[in-house]
């Protein structure tokens, strides 16, 4: 026998918000950080928002504005996102960041200089270089969690400063250049000072003389 037709629509409706529910808990929102105009936005997004257009991050993302001296070395274990315009910004925001799926858009036409910015844990990095010239998005899988995944855990200083087993040096000027995404890396690095004497990153930066490092260079 069916039900009756009010109960029917009641489990119709109850199955509909069920169903909207589990739907909206499954989304997984997405961190989006740009900077323009001197200042520098912190967005948290349920989808993807097309590289350098603001107007539709401030609409459909919610914003926060950030003053550059609150800044704190953070962590994201998951994707960020960054649009930036120059390479003292984008240092300002990712130096010694712990941070493991990173995409970088360049939204403006600058000649960026060739500086090295430092990031711990990096796995897979995305760049676009759309608003100089027209390219496709580039895409780097430094490891993928598998045999290559750190066996040491990043290890967490007083006062918020941060370090990690596997870091990362992005060459800034690869953003002015046609050529591919490339990168190579260096296993089991100890004393990186010694053998790092030009990166002056590591005079103010903790680094543990009993630990091993993977050094890799984006370029």
């Amino acid at each position: 026998m069916a039900p009756p037709l009010g109960q029917s629509l009641l489990l119709a409706s109850t199955l509909g918000i069920f169903v909207l529910h589990s739907f909206s808990s499954g989304q997984k929102n997405s961190t989006l950080i740009f900077t323009k105009e001197n200042t520098i936005r912190n967005c948290s997004c349920s989808a993807d928002i097309q590289d350098c257009d603001y107007s539709l991050a401030n609409l459909r993302c919610s914003c926060n504005t950030i003053l550059p001296l609150a800044l704190e070395q953070a962590s994201y274990s998951d994707h960020l996102t960054i649009w930036f315009t120059d390479a003292s910004a984008l240092g300002l925001l990712l130096n010694f960041t712990l941070v493991q799926d990173l995409k970088l858009s360049l939204c403006g036409t600058n000649t960026l200089p060739t500086e090295y910015l430092a990031i711990c844990g990096l796995k897979r990095l995305r760049v676009n270089t759309e608003a100089r010239r027209p390219s496709p998005e580039q895409s780097l899988l430094i490891y993928n969690g598998g045999e290559s995944e750190p066996r040491q855990k990043p290890v967490w200083f007083r006062r918020g400063w941060q370090t990690c087993m596997y870091i990362s040096f992005l060459d800034m000027a690869l953003f002015n250049r046609k050529s591919s995404l490339k990168a190579y890396s260096i296993e089991d690095t100890a004393h990186i000072t010694n053998h790092f004497p030009y990166l002056s990153y590591f005079e103010t930066f903790p680094i543990l003389s009993n630990r091993s490092y993977v050094i890799t260079f984006i370029y």
